[in-house]
């Protein structure tokens, strides 16, 4: 990445790297040295959390990485571990597909029947 991205992406705020530092609160479920897993301030489901990378990286770098490997079984392991039932896995890339924030994230998603991906009736 370069210099000048760097330093754009380190003066903008972003409240997953204020988590990952500490410095804003969160409900931490799963932390190593490179993946942290916290719940979501949204409630839509009963169990909304998100699976991150420590470092700082979009969606399309963190999908682009060998790093996507470690996080998507660290999220499927947290899944596992809090909806018996079933969880669903997602990520959102841009503004059309919801997403809200830049840092890179994995939803996982669960605690109750999640429904249709789209609607079934079309656009």
């Amino acid at each position: 990445m370069g210099k000048a991205l760097m330093a754009a992406m380190e003066q903008r705020y972003c409240i997953f790297c204020e988590i990952i530092a500490k410095r804003s609160p969160a409900d931490i479920r799963y932390e190593d040295d490179d993946v942290i897993v916290f719940r979501n301030q949204l409630r839509w489901v009963p169990i909304m959390l998100l699976a991150s990378p420590k470092e700082h990286m979009t969606q399309a770098q963190l999908w682009e990485s060998d790093l996507v490997g470690h996080v998507g079984r660290v999220a499927s392991e947290v899944g596992r571990a809090h909806c018996p039932g079933g969880y669903r896995l997602a990520s959102n890339f841009g503004w059309d597909a919801k997403q809200s924030q830049e840092h890179a994230h994995i939803h996982v998603l669960g605690g109750t029947y999640l429904g249709d991906y789209v609607n079934p009736q079309g656009w």
